[in-house]
């Protein structure tokens, strides 16, 4: 598992740090339903998390640019926010 990615049960979502930002970004379970399509368990949210890793920091650094988010402030990505990078990275790959 990638450092600074941990699953916090408090607020049922994964957090991953965001060192250039100096936050912490959150991905609530209900985006990993969304994206999944079905009631995902921590550890399979965990497991998408490190398959899809490249596109979840990249859509967290749009959505810090788009929003203009101070550094320090902790925030969190949507499964419209994800499934943005998800569809890019599919399309560069079918384009090489």
């Amino acid at each position: 598992m990638t450092d600074g990615v941990r699953w916090r049960p408090e607020i049922d979502a994964l957090v991953f740090s965001v060192e250039d930002h100096a936050a912490f970004c959150a991905v609530h379970r209900r985006a990993f339903r969304t994206l999944l399509r079905f009631e995902p368990s921590p550890d399979e949210c965990l497991s998408y998390f490190a398959g899809f890793e490249v596109a979840f920091r990249a859509a967290a650094g749009d959505k810090i640019a788009k929003k203009e988010l101070p550094v320090g402030r902790n925030f969190h990505l949507t499964s419209r926010d994800i499934a943005r990078k998800l569809v890019e990275s599919e399309t560069k790959q079918g384009e090489q």
